[in-house]
């Protein structure tokens, strides 16, 4: 039955049917890698590239990638084969399917653009939030930013570990502190918290 339905298509409906499964299919491979967090991402040349940064993922900025042609073609494909029988005029049913695909490669750029820029927000908040949290030495801190040591803090709920850096004496392992500063993305300027008790 299938085979007898292949063979009675035109050679312009077997070509749009093929390219629409096709990118049918690579939706799904890119759908289910990138929320598996490794995203396939592909420039003009078709080169690939693994990046479990929402921030850089493809289809934020950057519209010739290989994800939007994929995109461009599901949706335009699937609607010029679902209106094909209430479109009579080709041109017509072509400028709606452009528009249609154009439209998905807009909503998707969109929606990751969104993420991309929650994920950034949630960073920033993070630093922000550590600063004046309280926490216990894990490994010894060496005094005047000679080395770094291991603190534990709660921060936001939770307990995280960071290595953190002191301008002050030694902190020994156990010793009550605060967060001052952050200085990177893994390490923070403490100091004693005894050191506000008179």
């Amino acid at each position: 039955m299938i085979t007898s339905w292949w063979a009675g298509l035109s050679l312009a409906m077997k070509i749009l049917w093929g390219v629409t499964l096709a990118a049918s299919v690579l939706f799904i491979i890119q759908s289910i890698l990138t929320f598996v967090g490794a995203d396939a991402d592909g420039s003009m040349d078709f080169d690939t590239d693994v990046d479990t940064d929402l921030s850089n993922i493809d289809g934020g900025s950057n519209l010739y990638t290989f994800r939007n042609f994929v995109n461009f073609f599901l949706g335009f494909g699937w609607t010029a084969i679902l209106l094909q029988s209430k479109i009579t005029s080709t041109p017509l049913l072509l400028l709606v399917a452009v528009l249609v695909g154009a439209g998905l490669v807009a909503a998707v750029m969109y929606l990751f653009k969104w993420l991309s820029s929650m994920q950034q927000s949630g960073n920033i908040n993070l630093y922000k939030a550590a600063v004046g949290c309280q926490g216990k030495t894990y490994l010894t801190i060496p005094g005047a930013r000679a080395g770094e040591g291991k603190v534990q803090i709660t921060i936001q709920g939770a307990v995280r570990e960071y290595n953190a850096e002191t301008d002050g004496d030694t902190i020994p392992t156990g010793t009550p502190i605060k967060v001052t500063e952050v200085i990177n993305a893994n390490t923070l300027l403490v100091e004693e918290l005894n050191s506000y008790i008179v």
